[in-house]
C-alpha cells in the first residue's frame, strides 16, 4: 500500500512526459492546484529546458526545468507521478514506481483493461506487465469513486470512453437500455491524436475536412466494452465509429439504442437526474436543450441531453467533452483529489 499524505501538506507531484498535449495541460492546472508541489518534470526532447519558458499559461513563473531520469532515480523525488507516455512505455515507470510503494496515476491505456488478451488484441503486442491488471482501477470517478480512494495504480479512461460510458451509465445502471443495439458515432478534435509529427495531422490536412478513422476497431472500443459488460453483468458488443474534425480540443458522442422496456423520455431524464445530482462535474441539459462544445472545453465538466425518437423507437444521447480535459489530464487531477483525500473540486473550479 503506497503512503497516504495529510492533505494539509504539499504533495510532491511528478509528471513523466510532460512535453504533450496532456502533459502540458497537467501542468498549467497542477500549477495552480493549492496541494500540489511539481518536483520533477520530464521529457527526453526538453531535457535541461526551463518548464515556464517552455510552456505558457502556468499560474506562476517555475525555476523547474525538463529532465529525462531513468525510471529508478524517480523514485525518491516524488510521492505521486502522473504518467503521460504512450501505451508500452508507460509500463517501463509504473511497474519500479508501484513496487517502490508510489501513487501512480497512468493516462495511457497499459492498466485500463483487465484482460491482457484483449490489450494484445487491440494493442497489437502483448501487455507490458499482466500482473500489474489486477492492481489497477479504471478511474473514472463518476463510476469507481471508492475504488479510487484506496488504490495506488490508478488507471485514467480514454477521452472517448469518458464521453460515451458517462452518457449511458444511469440507463445501463437502471437497466433500461437492450446493450447489443447500441451503435455510437463521436467527433474529436486533432489534439487527441497527440504531438506526433504525422503527415495526416498537419493543419492543410485536417482544416476543412472531416473523416472517420480507426474503424471498425478503434483501440478505445475495448474500454467501452469492458465497462459497458460490467455495468449489465454480460458480454456486449457495441458498434463504434470515431471521426476527426477541425478543432484543437473538444469531443462529441452521439449515441442511439433500442430500450429494454418502455419508459417516457421524462422518466428517463428524472433518472439521469437522480443519478447525476451530486457529481460536481456533470450537467445534464433540459430535454428542451442540446449540450454545447463551447460550454466544455478547457473545464473538467461533461454536459448530457437526450432525445426520444418516436418514428424509430430508439432513445438518443448526446454528450460533450473537452479531451485534453475530462477526457484525459483534468479527469485524472480529479482523481488525484479523490485520491489523496482533498475536495474533489480542488483545483478545478
Amino acid at each position: 500500500m503506497a503512503s497516504s499524505i495529510h492533505p494539509i501538506q504539499k504533495i510532491r507531484t511528478s509528471i513523466i512526459g510532460a512535453s504533450g498535449y496532456t502533459g502540458e495541460e497537467l501542468c498549467k492546472v497542477l500549477s495552480r492546484h493549492p496541494y500540489s508541489h511539481l518536483s520533477v518534470v520530464t521529457s527526453r526532447q526538453r531535457e535541461g529546458k526551463r518548464l515556464d519558458q517552455e510552456i505558457s499559461g502556468l499560474h506562476q513563473r517555475s525555476e523547474l526545468r525538463f529532465t529525462n531520469p531513468t525510471p529508478s532515480a524517480l523514485i525518491d523525488q516524488a510521492d505521486l507521478f502522473f504518467l503521460a507516455l504512450p501505451h508500452g512505455v508507460a509500463s517501463e515507470y509504473a511497474v519500479p514506481l508501484h513496487q517502490a510503494g508510489k501513487i501512480v496515476i497512468d493516462l495511457s491505456a497499459d492498466f485500463r483493461l483487465k484482460s491482457a488478451e484483449t490489450y494484445q488484441e487491440f494493442y497489437q503486442h502483448p501487455h507490458p506487465a499482466p500482473e500489474l491488471l489486477r492492481e489497477s482501477v479504471y478511474a473514472m470517478p463518476e463510476l469507481y469513486r471508492e475504488q479510487i480512494k484506496t488504490k495506488s495504480l490508478l488507471a485514467c479512461p480514454g477521452c472517448y470512453p469518458t464521453s460515451i460510458l458517462l452518457a449511458l451509465y444511469p440507463a445501463l445502471l437502471h437497466n433500461l437500455l437492450d446493450p447489443e443495439t447500441i451503435v455510437i458515432n463521436s467527433l474529436s478534435g486533432v489534439s487527441g491524436a497527440g504531438k506526433k509529427a504525422e503527415e495526416s495531422l498537419l493543419f492543410c490536412e485536417v482544416n476543412e475536412s472531416a473523416k472517420a478513422y480507426g474503424v471498425p476497431q478503434h483501440r478505445h472500443l475495448s474500454e467501452i466494452e469492458q465497462e459497458i459488460s460490467f455495468l449489465v453483468k454480460k458480454p456486449v458488443k457495441v458498434s463504434f465509429i470515431p471521426h476527426l474534425i477541425p478543432l484543437h480540443r473538444g469531443m462529441w458522442s452521439s449515441i442511439t439504442c433500442k430500450l429494454s422496456k418502455p419508459k417516457s423520455i421524462e422518466i428517463i431524464h428524472a433518472l439521469y437526474q437522480s443519478t447525476y445530482q451530486d457529481e460536481p462535474f456533470v450537467r445534464l441539459v433540459p430535454l428542451d436543450q442540446m449540450p454545447e462544445m463551447k460550454n466544455v472545453v478547457r473545464s473538467n465538466r461533461i454536459e448530457i441531453g437526450m432525445k426520444w425518437d418516436q418514428r424509430t423507437e430508439r432513445l438518443m444521447l448526446f454528450s460533450t467533452i473537452d479531451n485534453l480535459g475530462k477526457g484525459a489530464a483534468t479527469q485524472a487531477i480529479q482523481s488525484f483529489n479523490i485520491r489523496m483525500g482533498l475536495p474533489e473540486t480542488t483545483g478545478l473550479e
